[in-house]
């Protein structure tokens, strides 16, 4: 499958995401749990700019002998950190995490979102028992809140670099595959529907020529190549 970050989580203090999180949704229908290979349905929580807080703290939480630890509680989740610098993968591994994202959709931007270094962390994954989820994004451009950073654009290509993304993060057989993003209008990484659009201090980027549905149908369409391939991994 293919799962977008779960926007609302990002800037809550992380100790209250199990908590209150599990506590309010966790019995809804529409509660996403993932299934891990020991047979738990757990709750997935992506945790951004994990690596402000030192893997020590985390570690007290996360890891299964930690003074706090959650593990094994009614609280107990798949907790996927942020990578950024190469260095932190063994950070994140100290600290106790189930896996790793790289979130930012500007290929190259750091050493976690840049397309060459992915087989190099999934390998790192594998043998450390860690899930990798490689972030793919349609383009970037977020100049209209980050005058001076237009040196991190990425252009659309028409969908290509969405496809680009997409077909380097199926290369290394990844479990899940998050999107970055739905509608992050301001960093220029939505893929909902878009129709030309104007205002006296900001042009919205759309699709044109293509249909307003345009990356929607590509992320449909690439879903389900995902689908076929995973089942070819697993023969």
């Amino acid at each position: 499958m293919i799962t977008g970050s779960p926007q609302m989580i990002w800037y809550l203090p992380f100790w209250t995401l199990p908590i209150s999180t599990t506590s309010r949704y966790g019995s809804h229908g529409a509660f996403y749990r993932y299934k891990t290979s020991m047979g738990k349905s757990l709750p997935l929580f992506y945790i951004y700019d994990s690596y402000l807080t030192s893997p020590e703290a985390w570690a007290h939480l996360l890891t299964q002998n930690g003074p706090h630890s959650i593990r094994n509680t009614p609280y107990d989740g798949v907790f996927i950190a942020l990578l950024v610098e190469e260095g932190h993968t063994h950070d994140i591994l100290a600290a106790g995490f189930d896996g790793m994202y790289t979130y930012f959709a500007s290929n190259g931007f750091s050493f976690g979102s840049s397309h060459q270094n992915w087989k190099a962390v999934k390998n790192f994954c594998d043998t450390n028992n860690l899930m990798f989820i490689p972030s793919v994004g349609p383009g970037y451009i977020d100049t209209s809140i980050r005058p001076w950073n237009n040196h991190n654009t990425r252009n659309r290509v028409n969908g290509k670099y969405y496809e680009t993304a997409l077909q380097a993060a199926l290369t290394v057989r990844p479990e899940i595959v998050s999107i970055t993003s739905f509608n992050e209008w301001h960093e220029g990484t939505q893929i909902e529907k878009a129709v030309p659009k104007k205002t006296p201090t900001r042009l919205y980027l759309d699709y044109l020529p293509h249909q307003p549905s345009l990356y929607l149908e590509l992320t449909r369409r690439w879903a389900e190549h995902f689908i076929k391939e995973k089942e070819q991994w697993l023969m």
